[in-house]
């Protein structure tokens, strides 16, 4: 028998278990993964929305991946939220100087309800960690943030932006458009190459999505040392979440946005 990826998630927690490490630790368990988790910050959340954030001291969350470190090897890294300057500046450290595997950022700003999860003077230390990560995957509102734009309002503006992205230092960028209101939901991949892809699916009619940009990325960096390189992984990860957010209605959570059902295929 096989031992399964090591995969670790440095990120938020999610009281409603629909989204931060809660989604990353039910993703990597449903790919095939074992998890292992540094929490950023606990939240008081639900499917309607957030209501308070504690964050844990930047130097403690350097503690929770050190020792981790110390011990386990790691084949991939997800980052979530970061929630403030400071640990934002710790985790970008650690990756540079702990963290010797691929590492896939999700830059999380804003919650799926619309509730505030980056501290507004920590977008600049986002930007200076872009080029430590392997991949990073915004949404179209978060990648107008990172580079001070308005947010693209077609698939041509998403292929600008995810350059720009590219531009600054980070090798990979997957751009999701699942924001824009179309019956077809196209994200940007621009990989190491430089070469453009545009990843297209039918959207989902759902309104349970809760947890859809954590649970990607964290299937990405669960995927990844299952294939033989990235876009296989992306392919792999967003068939997988296709299938999660198709049965999200099944879980009946709450009564706002639901999240994804990460174990559709056991349960």
């Amino acid at each position: 028998m096989t031992a399964p990826p090591k995969v670790l998630s440095i990120a938020g927690s999610d009281s409603s278990g629909g989204a931060g490490i809660q989604a990353d630790l039910k993703t990597f368990s449903a790919l095939g993964a074992y998890g292992c988790a540094a929490m950023t910050a606990l939240t008081a959340q639900s499917t309607q929305g957030v209501t308070g954030v504690h964050v844990v001291p930047a130097e403690f969350v350097r503690e929770q991946v050190l020792t981790l470190v110390d011990d386990v090897r790691l084949d991939a890294v997800k980052l979530g939220m970061l929630a403030t300057a400071a640990t934002v500046e710790t985790v970008t450290e650690l990756v540079r100087d702990r963290l010797h595997c691929p590492v896939v950022l999700d830059p999380v700003m804003v919650s799926t309800a619309g509730s505030r999860l980056l501290d507004e003077d920590a977008v600049a230390a986002m930007a200076r960690l872009l080029p430590h990560a392997a991949l990073v995957t915004p949404n179209i509102p978060e990648a107008a943030v990172l580079l001070g734009v308005d947010p693209a309002e077609d698939v041509a503006g998403m292929t600008e932006q995810a350059r720009a992205l590219r531009d600054l230092g980070v090798p990979r960028v997957l751009l999701k458009g699942g924001h824009r209101d179309v019956s077809v939901a196209t994200d940007v991949w621009v990989g190491e190459d430089g070469r453009v892809r545009e990843l297209s699916a039918a959207r989902v009619d759902t309104v349970h999505t809760h947890g859809t940009g954590c649970s990607l990325s964290s299937a990405i960096a669960a995927l990844l040392p299952q294939h033989a390189s990235w876009l296989p992984a992306v392919s792999a990860a967003k068939e997988w979440l296709t299938g999660a957010l198709q049965r999200g209605h099944t879980l009946q959570i709450g009564q706002g946005a639901g999240p994804v059902h990460h174990f559709y295929r056991w349960w």
